[in-house]
């Protein structure tokens, strides 16, 4: 069992690197990942249960220790993410295929991923995990609300079907994953090592399938796609920084909401697209190529950050 938790947190931490590898694989073969595509809601169910396992009443402390810094980091998310992508499709005039897909990952929660890259680059990883907690849970009223109101004139779409997807998707897998860890204490602890390795087999399969369905339009708009990506996920980090410093919040935290802020749940985007956008696979696509985007950044910015504050002696 310790080996395979040994393996699992080295997985866990090159999730980059085997994210990349699935996108090439599913590029170059893309019938490989053709079965993963009908599964992609349960996939996404089965990292939420995952999140589920690992939550608890300790997670929501710093609420009361820090509540602006979670006010801050929660408005800044579906503020920040969601008005940027709308800007970036207008003022690059994005086909809107590409343009909802943009925006659909705009308005996504904070990520999982999250809570590793803050503990990497020495920021406050409680307050992290409370705003990728808060944000999720919030996710099924403030992601169709806010995707709807900002892309609607692409649309042909109703904000309760995105509403229940989400539901299904993500509150029901959390919520049964925190009655297991209620009920089932021993067993999920014990189990607990594992997830790294579950969440990462997940979201790769859910990039190679995404990149699979999506090949000839990738071939045609990849690049674009993917300068998009990258302008949307620093701009987060860069606004997602200045927004608490703005706020007066102290150093750690102002790298911890730059973090929370420019990385997203692009597996929900993906799953959400894959569910509702089935017709143009290229719609989950700016997902997909977040998912691997965000955790390279991530681990970039986090090296930055930890080097600084080692030659800083903190």
């Amino acid at each position: 069992m310790n080996q395979l938790i040994r393996i699992s947190n080295f997985i866990g931490k090159t999730f980059a690197l085997w994210a990349a590898l699935c996108a090439g694989t599913a590029f170059a073969a893309p019938d490989i990942f053709k079965w993963v595509l009908p599964h992609v809601p349960l996939l996404l169910g089965v990292i939420m249960f995952g999140m589920g396992l690992t939550l608890s009443p300790s997670d929501f402390k710093i609420i009361g220790k820090y509540p602006k810094a979670v006010v801050v980091g929660v408005i800044a998310q579906f503020a920040i993410m969601p008005l940027t992508a709308y800007a970036l499709t207008r003022a690059l005039q994005l086909p809107s295929e590409i343009a909802i897909g943009v925006i659909l990952v705009g308005c996504c929660p904070g990520g999982t991923a999250s809570n590793v890259i803050t503990y990497l680059a020495r920021g406050n990883v409680a307050l992290s995990v409370a705003v990728t907690s808060v944000t999720t849970l919030l996710a099924p009223v403030f992601t169709p609300a806010i995707f709807l109101l900002l892309a609607h004139e692409m649309l042909d779409i109703q904000a309760s079907a995105i509403f229940v997807s989400i539901l299904k998707m993500v509150l029901l897998p959390i919520v049964l994953g925190v009655i297991a860890h209620k009920f089932f204490r021993s067993q999920t602890e014990k189990a607990a090592g594992l997830l790294p390795m579950v969440s990462v087999v997940a979201i790769v399969l859910i990039i190679g399938a995404v990149v699979g369905a999506s090949k000839g339009k990738i071939i045609e708009s990849g690049l674009l796609i993917f300068g998009v990506v990258v302008l949307h996920n620093g701009i987060g980090y860069l606004l997602g920084f200045f927004a608490a410093k703005l706020c007066k919040l102290p150093y750690d935290a102002q790298k911890t909401l730059a973090i929370e802020v420019g990385m997203q749940n692009s597996g929900l985007g993906a799953a959400l697209a894959a569910a509702h956008f089935a017709a143009a696979p290229v719609v989950a696509v700016p997902s997909a190529l977040f998912s691997v985007w965000h955790n390279i950044s991530g681990s970039l910015l986090a090296s930055y950050w930890a080097a600084k504050a080692e030659k800083e002696g903190h």
